[in-house]
């Protein structure tokens, strides 16, 4: 874990660095450093120890391009002709787009680790126990007979978010990402005092059988 963490740590100083000796203007420099601080740090702080080498070079990535970004806005605003000046504008939008969708997504990580350590002091995470295929896939039927229990649960008290979180977790075993990150997003809101929504009346859509 610390050899991951060191490695994580490295590529965020690398993109800074990186970013630093990009002829941009110190007042873009400063605002991207802004971010990257803000999203590394919390990357590498609350991120799953598996995946914070990955986060962090994303995110020194993501950074480099935002810097290069601007450098070529900052050219083409000062080139003659409209033509010019309207890309500069256009590469102005990207980095702002990049920006919020990083810092969405930190947020959104950082918030989803917080509900399951507090989900987890209270005993209420689900049991890693799903049978496996000889591959290491869960098992479809396994994982679709948890799934009803769990939208069940949440069909009964669509306010709680401890059941979206597990209902979350459960479109994740049959396959389902895209209802999984929406269920969690959802567990996100309400814990954070937002008023529920109807639980989708379809089951999980997987990649198949495991």
């Amino acid at each position: 874990m610390s050899s991951m963490r060191a490695w994580g740590w490295a590529l965020l100083a690398a993109g800074a660095l990186t970013l630093w000796l990009l002829p941009i203007p110190d007042g873009s420099k400063l605002w991207i450093l802004a971010v990257l601080v803000f999203a590394g740090v919390f990357t590498l702080l609350e991120s799953p120890s598996r995946a914070k080498l990955l986060a962090a070079a994303m995110v020194a990535l993501l950074v480099v391009y935002l810097g290069l970004s601007l450098h070529r806005a900052a050219l083409l605003l000062g080139t003659d002709g409209w033509i010019a000046k309207g890309f500069g504008l256009a590469l102005l939008v990207l980095p702002a787009v990049g920006v919020w969708a990083l810092v969405r997504e930190v947020l959104f990580g950082v918030r989803t680790e917080q509900l399951g350590r507090a989900l987890e002091a209270e005993g209420g995470l689900p049991a890693d126990d799903l049978p496996r295929t000889p591959g290491g896939r869960i098992v479809r039927e396994a994982a679709d007979e948890r799934f009803h229990v769990h939208r069940a649960q949440t069909e009964e008290q669509p306010g709680d978010w401890r059941n979206w979180y597990r209902l979350s977790l459960a479109y994740a075993d049959a396959g389902d990402r895209r209802r999984a990150r929406s269920a969690m997003r959802e567990a996100v809101a309400l814990s954070r005092g937002r008023p529920a929504r109807d639980v989708e009346a379809s089951g999980p859509a997987g990649d198949g059988p495991g």
